[in-house]
């Protein structure tokens, strides 16, 4: 019997790849036979991270998610490479705390661009790719994955801009899963809770610890390990009428019908 998860053939591209959830995805990725596209802004966290892996299978992209044409041509340089792209992972993501009457401009904006608009940039490049691709006669079409939050579906105190950011991925979600199902390109979000990655070390810490422990049913933070074996389940035809939807990896810290 073959595996039910394999990326077997398939190139995906995947944002914010150079450490934590982006990093563990990657790697996974590649353990399930897929090429993959790993894009980060720091060139010398990613270079560390791609380093061990097999790097004919491995396209290195130094540089923003809020740059359109660096996403076109990403995409450009992943089919050249690799023949064609059939998974998005976007996980690109910033914090920039601040309570609603102290926040800046500038704070608002740094966020809502990489995760909403940087997010919509990697969407339309890849999907515009899959679509003529799949126009084209290849009926695989294609698998979009977007890393939102249950601050999204919750709010978070202090972080007005995350929570929304991370809410307007779920409505972009939604969308291209209702334009874009008839071509066989499923549009799927994930709303982790605290994760130990580097990004969440605030939430962690010990003035946050127990209260935030408290609210979680199994008791402990995820692992980036564990939390993305569900992104590339999505990716895969294992998740092959999946499509539109919201599915939570958050230990219990939000439930919800």
């Amino acid at each position: 019997m073959p595996p039910l998860v394999s990326l077997a053939g398939r190139t995906i591209v995947v944002t914010g790849a150079g450490q934590g959830i982006g990093q563990a995805i990657t790697g996974l990725a590649l353990e399930l036979g897929a090429n993959v596209v790993a894009l980060d802004l720091n060139a010398a966290t990613l270079e560390a991270a791609l380093a061990p892996l097999p790097q004919e299978r491995v396209l290195g992209v130094v540089g923003s998610v809020v740059d359109a044409e660096l996403a076109a041509r990403s995409v450009e340089q992943a089919v050249a490479r690799f023949g064609a792209v059939h998974g998005l992972v976007n996980n690109a993501g910033i914090t920039r705390p601040a309570m609603i009457d102290k926040m800046t401009a500038q704070q608002w904006q740094e966020v809502i661009d990489v995760h909403l608009t940087g997010a919509f940039y990697w969407t339309q490049a890849v999907g515009r790719h899959m679509l003529a691709r799949v126009k084209g006669g290849d009926a695989s079409g294609g698998s979009i994955i977007n890393i939102s939050s249950d601050a999204g579906r919750k709010g978070s105190i202090g972080q007005i801009n995350y929570a929304a950011a991370k809410a307007g991925m779920l409505g972009m979600t939604m969308t291209a899963a209702r334009e874009w199902g008839r071509f066989n390109i499923r549009s799927n979000a994930i709303c982790f809770g605290l994760v130990e990655t580097p990004m969440t070390e605030v939430v962690r810490s010990e003035k946050f610890r127990d209260t935030m422990l408290a609210q979680i049913p199994m008791g402990r933070w995820a692992q980036p390990d564990e939390v993305v074996k569900t992104v590339c389940f999505l990716l895969s035809d294992a998740a092959s009428y999946i499509t539109g939807q919201n599915l939570a990896v958050n230990g219990g810290f939000h439930i919800t019908l």
